[in-house]
């Protein structure tokens, strides 16, 4: 986890103390606050590392938390092992309280550095979007989807900009797997006939959506099935190009206005040649940003796209 805008040293009563001290825990500074808890920045005495330490209530959190979302992010982080992904080391568990023990950022967040210092660079923007989809790629590859939304505001619990974690080094760490699914690879689930039907990973579509409709891929805002996984390819590309303008690309005032936006491939385009000059824009927004789901690039393509072996941009991912 990374660093919250909050600094002031953690007030842990005695029980907070008593239970993290057993497992050879010092507690330090809030670094982040939710809903149902609190994460703290924490001293592991036994191998002398920084680690964060996110402190869930269990009289503050609802049941469908409890009892759905918390086990199926503790399952999911603990099968997951990757660079660009905030690792996952321990889960206590209380009569009152939930604690989690997740590597710590101790680079701040994407959100608090666009914040200070406005949109990338083309090769910052291309460092950390080309790691996030190598991150998301190994997700998928799992079976699992996060099912993105980038967000620049505080509320949900989805992959926001603050969720983009960043190290000591200003490398990517993908964080909060609260809405992450592991998706059945042989679950068959039909699609009303006008969706239209794709290939990638496999056929098994959400019916739920978890965030902001200004981040939604256009077969969830006509409230039809889509592929989560390349729901998550939608977002990707909002966020990059959030990166490049330090702004969101679509404004979810106006549903009929959002629908009409999301599926014109030039409005996301502008501002980008603006920044980076119109031959390098194109080729680095189109892989992760075009009109409909089932005509986005997945993932694992993404990371193999020309148009990212090209310039700056694509000279960190790997072919």
């Amino acid at each position: 986890m990374g660093k919250g805008d909050t600094s002031e040293v953690a007030p842990p009563t005695s029980a907070y103390r008593s239970v993290m001290e057993a497992y050879g825990y010092e507690v330090g500074k809030v670094i982040g606050n939710g809903s149902y808890g609190t994460v703290y920045e924490a001293y592991y005495t036994k191998q002398k590392v920084m680690v964060a330490v996110k402190i869930i209530s269990k009289k503050k959190a609802s049941e469908d938390y409890l009892n759905k979302f918390l086990p199926r992010e503790i399952q999911v982080m603990r099968v997951l092992r990757h660079k660009y992904l905030i690792n996952f080391y321990q889960a206590i568990e209380t009569t009152s309280r939930v604690y989690i023990i997740l590597e710590l950022a101790q680079g701040g967040d994407v959100l608090e550095w666009i914040q200070r210092y406005g949109a990338c660079s083309e090769p910052l923007a291309g460092k950390w979007f080309s790691q996030m989809t190598l991150g998301i790629a190994y997700l998928h590859s799992k079976g699992i989807v996060h099912r993105l939304t980038p967000s620049l505001s505080a509320a949900g619990r989805d992959l926001k900009l603050e969720n983009l974690l960043l190290d000591k080094r200003e490398n990517v760490k993908i964080s909060d797997f609260g809405f992450a699914k592991m998706v059945p690879s042989n679950q068959t689930v039909h699609s009303s006939p006008s969706y239209r039907q794709t290939n990638c990973f496999t056929n098994h579509l959400s019916q739920t959506y978890c965030g902001s409709f200004a981040y939604a891929c256009p077969e969830i805002l006509l409230g039809l099935p889509y592929n989560p996984f390349l729901s998550d390819t939608w977002s990707m590309g909002v966020i990059l190009y959030t990166l490049v303008v330090a702004r969101l690309p679509f404004d979810d005032t106006n549903l009929k206005k959002l629908l009409k936006e999301t599926q014109k491939e030039v409005q996301l385009l502008t501002a980008c040649v603006a920044q980076w000059g119109a031959s390098s824009a194109k080729t680095s927004l189109s892989p992760a940003l075009e009109p409909g789901p089932p005509d986005a690039t997945p993932s694992h393509q993404a990371c193999h796209h020309p148009g990212h072996h090209q310039g700056s941009l694509g000279a960190q991912i790997p072919a």
